[in-house]
């Protein structure tokens, strides 16, 4: 397939330290996919509010990406910025803005995000509102359901196309909606959907059983991997760092360690788009050859890692992957 416009300026312009490895990352994923290998892609950050659905979804409807990890707070903010984009505010001088100004923030129902922020009434409570009876209807059945599951249910309603206030080819929770794609959300209680649902427990209105758990996902995760690892195997492409990518990337060191599965292969392929720096311990600026230690990684795995802004890099990876 001949490449378009975005990808002839990468290969012409992106020659150099992170923009080529920007470049031989890109290309190690298409590698990974062209010999049948299936990819996780981690959502960490505030990718979700950055409209990242924009080129994510294309990957998921092009059977890019396999599976995805992604924090709470990504989950539910691509379907924010579905429902209530056009109430968004952006705040480009977020730098120089006082403590004052923050609270006036606050007191107009504002959530800022760096430079956007998002709107209490027409994208909290507006989810809030149908994910309500999702979740009635399945505490009252006696049902379980994972977090990315309800959000499932609640797209495939309808209920929510009223409100659609950009194109819903640029959603990327619609296009994994679509597919059944799988997900799996460590501590989604850390987000405002949680928050929301642990209130209701906490005033006796659900069960916390109702909404399955971070265990659960890593025992679904624990069955999905050998499941899916034949062949070329299974690619990790990470974005940022936290629990949406460490939690996931364990599930191959506990099968192997804690399971005995001895003949579990290691994730196929590894890159990181990180800001993080190394030297302060954390496991965002982690360096990929830390994870062989772990049981992570193989001494083999083709290894990448792009220092920048998430925000730049992904999208041009992923319309490189697509063509472009």
């Amino acid at each position: 397939m001949s490449k378009g416009p975005i990808s002839q300026f990468i290969e012409k312009h992106y020659l150099h330290f992170n923009s080529a490895a920007l470049v031989d990352a890109a290309k190690g994923y298409e590698e990974h996919l062209l010999d049948n290998g299936k990819m996780m892609i981690t959502l960490a950050g505030a990718m979700s509010t950055a409209e990242l659905g924009k080129s994510l979804a294309e990957m998921i409807r092009q059977d890019k990406v396999h599976i995805i990890s992604c924090t709470g707070a990504n989950l539910e903010e691509d379907i924010m910025n579905l429902v209530a984009h056009n109430s968004y505010k952006r705040v480009p001088n977020y730098r120089d803005l006082s403590p004052q100004e923050e609270w006036d923030l606050l007191e107009n129902h504002y959530n800022r995000v760096t430079d956007t922020c998002i709107p209490e009434e027409e994208a909290f409570r507006r989810l809030q509102s149908h994910l309500y009876d999702i979740w009635n209807n399945a505490d009252s059945k006696g049902e379980r359901y994972f977090p990315h599951e309800f959000m499932y249910q609640m797209i495939n309603s309808g209920v929510l196309k009223q409100y659609y206030e950009i194109d819903p080819a640029d959603s990327w929770m619609v296009a994994a909606a679509e597919k059944n794609l799988p997900i799996v959300v460590p501590g989604w209680e850390d987000s405002t959907m949680g928050n929301i649902f642990s209130s209701y427990c906490i005033k006796g209105e659900f069960k916390a059983t109702t909404m399955k758990s971070g265990i659960e996902y890593m025992m679904w995760l624990a069955d999905w991997y050998p499941k899916n690892c034949a062949g070329k195997g299974i690619g990790f492409f990470q974005i940022g760092g936290g629990i949406a990518g460490d939690f996931p990337i364990c599930v191959v060191p506990m099968l192997y360690q804690d399971m005995e599965m001895h003949d579990v292969p290691f994730w196929s392929y590894f890159c990181q788009i990180s800001d993080s720096t190394t030297s302060y311990g954390s496991y965002s600026g982690a360096v990929p050859n830390e994870k062989i230690t772990w049981g992570k990684l193989d001494i083999h795995t083709p290894k990448f890692i792009v220092e920048s802004d998430a925000t730049i890099v992904a999208p041009l990876m992923f319309a490189y992957i697509l063509g472009w």
